[in-house]
């Protein structure tokens, strides 16, 4: 196999009190990830210049000091030289000395990094003093990348509460959560392959990723961020565009004519709702309210009806989604007539996780309360309750300020 081109750059900033946390994130983190990792530090000089030694103790990845015109290789961590400004520039670094300014590096090389890989870029901000990367992570966020803030976890916590201060994070976790959900993104980009002429990519060779088309296709559209509880549009409203969720979780729900509120589905990362405007339907048939901080991207149904026309990956992609809501819809109608709530609940737990077959715990990405779990299968909260009470108590579920599933539930909705 040929050299290839990292799937995702994920851009670390850090200052005073960073190095733990950047020895947890390379000690959690595979060496077989498929991205590169680029670290910019405030620490002293003297301090930065043994930093690639001190971490290649804690990976089985090669760490490199960068300098200008080097490539940029998957499963490769590079640090930034002393006293120096790191920039992206394609696949390759450009080094600038002396630095522009005093402790702007992290801004500098995130900015690079939105303009050079769009949503494949990643900004992490670890522990620190001041608010260096928050212009950063704003413009990562902009061109469709993801950011993230290390939590109180940090042994210095100024740098990441700055920038939770300045809402430009999508996420907060401690080191371990960090890799784990680098791993999430990652599942979602194939690597791009190197051309043979430098700084070039074939196009025949590059996959179709839906982040990258809807951030860049012009006029027409619109990324919005929304947070916990926010709704995005309400049952009644005109239906004029649809709707892709870049991150986060979406819940649907509808009103009866008597006014009972009820929650029809549950939607997450890649998914689109919203589409039954393509149909002609003059009005929001729902209510879609966001379960977690998202991001979505809007689409004029102008433009996605030309979109649709004039791309047919993304008419691939778009039909693969309708055939799949239809499938669900299906499994929700026949969990409904012929499964108890215990079944079904089984079944949405497994689901809100994204449970595959490699019988790992899988944390739910969403808090969710029981009364919506409630609404979603049709029975009380207390019988909701009582179901997880006894999941928990075999042995199938634990949850203490979050929720993890084994594969043992399987078994509840196999019987």
């Amino acid at each position: 196999m040929g050299a290839v081109h990292p799937n995702l750059i994920v851009g670390i900033g850090g200052s005073a009190g960073a190095l733990n946390a950047y020895k947890a994130l390379l000690d959690a983190l595979s060496s077989h990830t498929g991205m590169a990792f680029v670290f910019v530090s405030h620490l002293l000089p003297t301090v930065n210049s043994q930093l690639a030694q001190i971490l290649s103790r804690h990976t089985k990845m090669p760490v490199l000091v960068a300098s200008t015109a080097m490539p940029i290789r998957a499963n490769h961590v590079y640090m930034s030289p002393p006293d120096t400004d790191l920039l992206i520039e394609s696949h390759t670094f450009k080094v600038v000395s002396p630095p522009t300014r005093k402790h702007v590096q992290i801004d500098l090389l995130f900015m690079s990094l939105a303009e050079a890989m769009g949503a494949r870029a990643i900004g992490i901000i670890l522990a620190g003093y001041g608010g260096d990367g928050i212009e950063g992570c704003k413009h990562i966020r902009a061109k469709g990348g993801t950011t993230i803030a290390q939590d109180m976890s940090a042994d210095i916590n100024g740098m990441p509460l700055s920038a939770q201060a300045s809402a430009c994070v999508d996420l907060v976790l401690p080191p371990q959560g960090i890799t784990l959900e680098l791993s999430r993104i990652s599942s979602r980009f194939r690597p791009l392959p190197v051309s043979k002429k430098a700084g070039k990519e074939p196009k025949s060779t590059l996959p179709f990723d839906p982040q990258i088309f809807l951030a860049k296709i012009g006029a027409g559209h619109t990324i919005g961020n929304y947070r916990k509880n926010q709704q995005v549009f309400s049952q009644g409203d005109p239906a004029d565009d649809i709707c892709f969720i870049q991150h986060g979780t979406i819940k649907l729900t509808i009103v009866s004519p008597k006014g009972k509120e009820v929650a029809v589905g549950m939607l997450g990362a890649d998914d689109f709702f919203g589409e039954s405007c393509l149909a002609g339907q003059p009005t929001r048939m729902v209510t879609a309210t966001a379960l977690t901080n998202c991001r979505i991207v809007r689409l004029e149904k102008t433009q996605a009806v030309q979109v649709l026309n004039d791309e047919p990956a993304f008419s691939k992609l778009f039909l693969s989604h309708l055939l799949t809501r239809n499938i669900r819809l299906q499994e929700d109608m026949l969990d409904q007539l012929f499964h108890s709530s215990e079944m079904r609940l089984a079944r949405v737990l497994l689901l809100l996780t994204n449970f595959g077959t490699d019988g790992k715990q899988e944390r739910v990405i969403a808090k969710i309360s029981q009364e919506t779990l409630a609404e979603i299968i049709g029975t009380t909260r207390s019988r909701v309750s009582f179901f997880m009470n006894k999941f928990r108590n075999l042995g199938l579920i634990e949850y203490n300020g979050g929720l993890k599933v084994h594969s043992s539930l399987m078994n509840i909705i196999q019987e």
